[in-house]
């Protein structure tokens, strides 16, 4: 017998509404959660229409349809992800089979190329492909394990329901990181700093991994349900501490040239839902974990992604620069419901921006009262002997709300991140 998967009623109003507008072939995303037992889709998202590919309207883009999933992961806290892609055709769902095959394993690799966590034996390996006939409202679910390149079809079980969104369980954290990366010589290159980031992060993440996660300041035993004694359907939030230590592995001594070094520091806040349906201790640890590790390495990527584009105007060296990642700012999926997603603001940028990305990526008409930044705060500039000193040597006010460039010749990077102030720092060594 097929993955069973219950839907929220939301996501048939949703896809029906596609199928009412006059269109061709609509392509999209599902999100939810998956577990061993059935899967939870609460909310499906179109693929937004590319302006530059001229066949967008007689092909599917493969390669548009799985950055918008890339972007989307991004804005998915713990214990959601992208289950799958749907399709909206007139063609036969045997037909449309083959692409929604491609479709489903070319999103499944480009998202696991960023994800920095080791995989559990239990993890689900399953991603789901729908297709529904515009006409005749007809579904076809079928999945495919994204795991094995020789998969074949497997017939699913589509179910809708009312309220999957409303039996959710909350568990939150606040985390303090404070990374120091040791850069190469010749690491001149934003690419070059990426690949040093990305190795450290890396090794941080086994760290977070195996860290110690108290809920409600309790260590509990990996198979006890969180919410023991409580009353179903009842809105249930929970607060983790995560306890890291760092590596006791000893490695040998190994001389290799510096040229300076990056430090990723700040609070940032961390969150997971988790599905009512009895939820274990160690299903909640792990998508906490996950999440911690995912939202501290996409803001690292963002701010690369942003200082390429910087770096190739600005050629000049300093001796140390600090940098400001963006913040986490949340959207609720419903407005009196417990899931929600998220989005990363910059210094520069207001929140009538989030609202327009809310739309562009997850189809959501959000107003900027509906979204939660009071979880972290903006950073700040940490002020320093190195700082101080360099900044009497520049002649232009800085402006509080972009990336202050401060030093001389380039050497460190000061990453701060969000809730107390989170940077990237580079630094002469």
């Amino acid at each position: 017998m097929g993955r069973s998967y219950i839907v929220e009623d939301a996501v048939e109003g949703y896809l029906s509404k596609i199928c009412s507008q006059p269109a061709g072939a609509v392509t999209g995303l599902l999100i939810g959660q998956s577990s061993v037992q059935r899967d939870f889709v609460v909310m499906a998202t179109r693929t937004p229409q590319n302006d530059e590919s001229a066949d967008a309207e007689k092909s599917v883009d493969k390669e548009w349809v799985s950055e918008h999933a890339r972007q989307v992961s991004r804005m998915l806290p713990g214990g959601l992800s992208v289950l799958g892609v749907f399709i909206i055709s007139e063609s036969d769902a045997k037909d449309t089979l083959t692409t929604l095959r491609q479709l489903v394993f070319s999103v499944e690799d480009l998202i696991s190329s960023e994800q920095l966590w080791i995989p559990a034996e239990d993890d689900v390996t399953d991603c789901i492909t729908l297709h529904v006939n515009p006409k005749t409202r007809k579904t076809v679910c079928r999945t495919f394990d994204v795991k094995d390149p020789k998969s074949v079809a497997k017939p699913a079980d589509w179910k809708y329901q009312s309220g999957v969104c409303s039996s959710w369980a909350t568990v939150s954290c606040w985390l303090s990181i404070d990374l120091v990366v040791p850069l190469t010589d010749n690491t001149t290159c934003t690419r070059n700093m990426d690949d040093c980031l990305k190795e450290e992060l890396k090794v941080w993440a086994q760290q977070v991994e195996r860290g110690v996660c108290l809920i409600d300041g309790k260590k509990l035993p990996e198979d006890s349900e969180i919410k023991t004694g409580q009353k179903k359907n009842v809105r249930q939030t929970y607060t983790a501490q995560l306890l890291i230590t760092p590596n006791k592995l000893m490695v040998p001594d190994v001389v290799q040239g510096c040229g300076g070094c990056v430090s990723v520091r700040g609070a940032i806040h961390s969150r997971a839902f988790l599905h009512s349906n009895k939820p274990k201790a160690k299903l909640a640890e792990k998508l906490l974990k996950r999440d911690i590790i995912s939202t501290v390495a996409t803001r690292v990527q963002m701010l690369l992604e942003d200082l390429q584009t910087q770096n190739e105007e600005n050629k000049g060296g300093r001796q140390t620069e600090q940098f400001f990642p963006p913040r986490r700012v949340f959207c609720p999926v419903k407005p009196t419901g417990p899931l929600s997603v998220c989005d990363y603001q910059f210094r520069d940028e207001g929140l009538s921006e989030m609202t327009d990305r809310f739309k562009e990526m997850l189809d959501m008409d959000a107003a900027e009262e509906d979204l939660d930044a009071t979880q972290e705060m903006i950073s700040e500039v940490i002020e320093s002997e190195a700082t101080a000193e360099a900044s009497t040597e520049t002649a232009e006010p800085l402006d509080p709300w972009r990336n202050n460039y401060i030093g001389v010749a380039m050497a460190t990077v000061v990453v701060l991140l969000a809730s107390a102030a989170s940077m990237l720092y580079l630094s002469d060594v």
